[in-house]
């Protein structure tokens, strides 16, 4: 149903329509009218594999390869196409095939973080997940909730809405049960429809559902943003490097196309063409995009086993790029889980009494903890009284209001919250008294120990739902423990081993957080701990330095969570942990939004990654995947940059002086296939623990010069081939040994640059790579001596045992003279 009609009729004619009633659906009309719809069904069956393949062609890479192809098929050139064509098709399928399954991980684990929703069904409310909506159901909406289906709103409790995920403005709008007299020109106009999307800011709603899923206002608009995605960091960088590239091909050819003319006079357009489209081929990374993939890929899964939800696959490349990570205490470095331990008051059973009262939608680990302890008659003597209003707590004055009623008639205002603010509202107290309180709540904060104070005073009739917070009579406070985490210190010297920093943002007091940092070893006196208090007193200039030097922040408000990250920012790349409504706008900013699997649905929406167990030491192997992919995408980028310009440039030079073509395009082609072959396992690599220290992304731009010295060595090597070679052999048989020795030392040249310290130092390489590395090898040597390279790749040598010396000579030297000179560099190289 369109909401234009819904929010004009009454709620009886809509009920009748969609086959419900005041009762709800039935739960059998409610299961055939899920078998036939097609917007509830699982995530991956969302997942369209038609989108994941064609974006494999969407690189610039391949698209080039494309055309290449297709240039040699209209010059006559069929098998270059068809060796283009194969390059095309392992690389593709192989990146299809990783991410393909990736995603499915992901969505698998999606399953179990399913939220869920009360509905009325045959006159019950029971409780469904979100995808098992249907229209007609009658649903409950509380404070924080997503809506997740349009709905028709029937009854309304001081209702407000964000729709802020369809105006692009966070205003919350008062929503109204009245049916409209003329139909809504917008959605902006249609006060009587929540939204799929949009939040409960307040109050509550009764609804029925009008369309889910792709029916809804917010699914037409996601048609046509489902294959949008945001850019990360890295695919920034990455997008970069490609435009680099082309830039230098488009250069390069030019440079070369002259150079012919000038030297030789003239260009035999076909001749050349097929020489630049070799030139063109062997200089093009081709494998990139499927090595990036592939790494992600396979990041996601291992992340996935650790029940780690990567909601989008770039997020994995902007995780392993953090520096540093924000995140609160509760549930994260302790246990989410809190054991009432002491009571200070002069009226026990009052203070435990008041202390019981609050909603079961409201209730915290403090009020968790709070019923263990009380006893039968004390729970029972709760239940005298009737909640008539309730402000939960509000993070900014850090406590919470509620009023009763007695059945004796006595009307009630109980506030509980940080002992620093009910102690300020209380007027029953002593100068002494105060000290004395204040004393006893050091003594606690300093073992370690959570409070929570509560005052209250009796209203009058009149006043019951109005009373002021004036006059309160402070009441006592509860001491809670709760317990460290046994990872925690583990996961804190990880961090610092991978040269993370680890701030903590907490409401708890300065005392508390002292002793829980100085315990996992973050922090060794008070400091590097500031409160929000002062650190919203200062400049602007002094904020951002504060931000940069302290390591936690104590009574922190959402608005100074969100100041603190974004100010990070201007320095580092910057991930946050949140799960709380008021983490939202942190999250959204943060480099990496990282939430949990009991989050309120607003920080589960903000984030990037979902935990489904609160674990720092899962957060922190998390990052340390994101910084091997790094490392082993850039092995790749360093690799081929080095064999392709350093072979291609040579070739060209070469070109100039032989009256023959140095190597053949289908040549270079498979000179290509072979050497990118152990390239592609190299995403499977082991890599040096100084690797992890710091982010990878901008190494590459940090080794240009390194770069472009191992490409003039590669030359300088080919140069000296051709000269030693050139008058002893025959056109084939140079060009064969050329086509060996390019394939041998760029393997080699791996096994040189996968790590930066003397090659036989490092660890020992993946099983994927040395037995690529063999079999490109093999491949390598046996090829010219099969029909298949005689015939059709034109490989054929005849070497005399004194030149095949000489020729393993060179390739010795060459990965020598490279493995120097890394190690020079490596020690004179300038800090990133």
């Amino acid at each position: 149903m369109k909401y234009t009609e819904a929010s004009t009729k009454t709620i009886h004619a809509i009920l009748t329509e969609l086959e419900s009633s005041s009762e709800g659906l039935s739960s059998t009309k409610a299961k055939i009218k899920l078998a036939s719809s097609k917007n509830n069904t699982s995530e991956y069956n969302h997942i369209q594999l038609s989108h994941i393949l064609l974006k494999q062609f969407k690189s610039p890479f391949v698209i080039l390869l494309i055309l290449a192809s297709l240039i040699s098929v209209v010059i006559g050139e069929h098998i270059n196409a068809f060796i283009i064509s194969l390059f095309v098709l392992i690389n593709t399928t192989l990146a299809f095939f990783h991410e393909a399954r990736a995603q499915k991980a992901a969505a698998l684990l999606k399953e179990k973080i399913t939220s869920t929703i009360i509905v009325l069904r045959s006159n019950k409310k029971i409780t469904i997940h979100k995808e098992q909506l249907v229209t007609g159901d009658i649903v409950f909406l509380h404070q924080w909730t997503i809506a997740p289906a349009d709905i028709r709103i029937i009854q309304v409790e001081d209702l407000m809405v964000d729709e802020a995920i369809l105006s692009g403005e966070s205003i919350h709008v008062s929503k109204t049960s009245v049916a409209l007299k003329h139909e809504p020109s917008s959605v902006f106009h249609a006060k009587n429809i929540i939204f799929a999307g949009s939040t409960i800011t307040k109050g509550n709603a009764i609804g029925v559902v009008i369309g889910t899923g792709k029916d809804t206002v917010l699914g037409e608009i996601t048609k046509f943003t489902s294959n949008i995605s945001p850019e990360s960091t890295y695919g920034k960088k990455l997008r970069i490097f490609y435009h680099t590239i082309f830039k230098v091909i488009i250069i390069s050819i030019i440079s070369i196309f002259l150079a012919h003319v000038l030297i030789k006079g003239s260009v035999r357009f076909t001749e050349f063409t097929i020489f630049i489209i070799a030139l063109l081929v062997g200089v093009v990374p081709e494998a990139l995009p499927t090595i990036a993939t592939v790494s992600l890929s396979l990041g996601a899964l291992n992340l996935a086993k650790k029940h780690v939800i990567v909601k989008r696959l770039p997020a994995i490349e902007d995780l392993g790029d953090i520096d540093i990570l924000c995140t609160d205490k509760t549930g994260t470095l302790t246990e989410n889980a809190l054991a009432l331990e002491t009571i200070f008051s002069e009226d026990l059973q009052k203070c435990i009494l008041f202390g019981l009262l609050c909603p079961e939608e409201e209730k915290t680990t403090f009020d968790i903890a709070l019923k263990k302890h009380a006893t039968p008659e004390q729970i029972a003597k709760s239940k005298e009284f009737k909640i008539l209003m309730v402000t939960p707590f509000d993070s900014f004055k850090m406590q919470s209001n509620i009023v009763v009623q007695h059945h004796s008639g006595t009307y009630f205002l109980i506030v509980k919250g940080a002992p620093e603010k009910i102690l300020a509202l209380s007027h029953n107290l002593t100068t002494e008294q105060k000290k004395i309180i204040e004393a006893q709540l050091k003594e606690e904060g300093l073992a370690g120990k959570r409070t929570l104070a509560i005052s209250y005073k009796q209203c009058t009739n009149s006043k019951a739902t109005n009373c002021d917070e004036s006059a309160l009579i402070y009441l006592g406070f509860f001491s809670f423990m709760a317990p460290l985490k046994k990872q925690s210190k583990q996961a804190i010297d990880g961090a610092k081993k991978l040269g993370l920093t680890i701030k903590i943002l907490t409401g708890d007091s300065s005392d508390v957080a002292e002793t829980i940092g100085k315990k996992i070893g973050l922090i060794t006196g008070p400091e590097k701990i500031i409160s929000s208090d002062k650190l919203e007193s200062l400049s602007k200039i002094d904020f951002q330095k504060a931000c940069e030097n302290y390591s936690i922040f104590t009574r922190i408000s959402p608005k100074t969570k969100y100041q603190i990250v974004k100010a990070l920012q201007k320095n580092h790349n910057v991930g946050f942990l949140g799960d709380g409504v008021n983490d939202a706008p942190a999250l959204k900013i943060a480099h990496v939004g990282i939430s949990v699997k009991e989050a309120v649905d607003v920080a589960k929406e903000a984030s990037d990654i979902i935990l489904l167990k609160k674990d720092l030491m899962v957060l922190v192997d998390g990052i340390k995947e994101g910084r091997i992919i790094f490392a082993n995408i850039n092995k790749y980028i360093l690799c081929t940059l080095i064999s392709n310009f350093g072979n291609c440039y040579s070739m060209a030079l070469v070109s100039l002086s032989l009256p023959f073509i140095p190597i053949l395009p289908i040549q270079i082609l498979i000179v290509n296939l072979l050497s990118d072959f152990p390239l592609i396992a190299i995403a499977t690599d082991s890599i040096d623990f100084d690797e992890l220290k710091k982010p990878q992304q901008y190494y590459i731009a940090q080794h240009t010069q390194f770069i472009i010295i191992l490409a003039f060595i590669s030359s300088i090597f080919d140069l000296l081939f051709f000269r030693l070679f050139f008058s002893k052999q025959n056109p084939d048989s140079l060009r064969t040994l050329w086509f060996v020795m390019s394939i041998t030392t760029e393997i080699l040249l791996i096994y040189s640059i996968r790590t930066m310290r003397f090659f036989a130092l490092a660890k020992t390489p993946s099983f994927g790579l040395i037995i690529t590395s063999l079999l490109s090898l093999g491949t390598t040597i046996i090829l010219p001596h099969t029909n298949i390279g005689h015939t059709f790749l034109g490989l054929n040598y005849n070497i005399t045992n004194y030149h095949a010396i000489l020729f393993i000579l060179i390739i010795f030297c060459y990965f020598a003279t490279t493995e120097f000179v890394k190690l020079i560099y490596m020690r004179f190289k300038p800090n990133p």
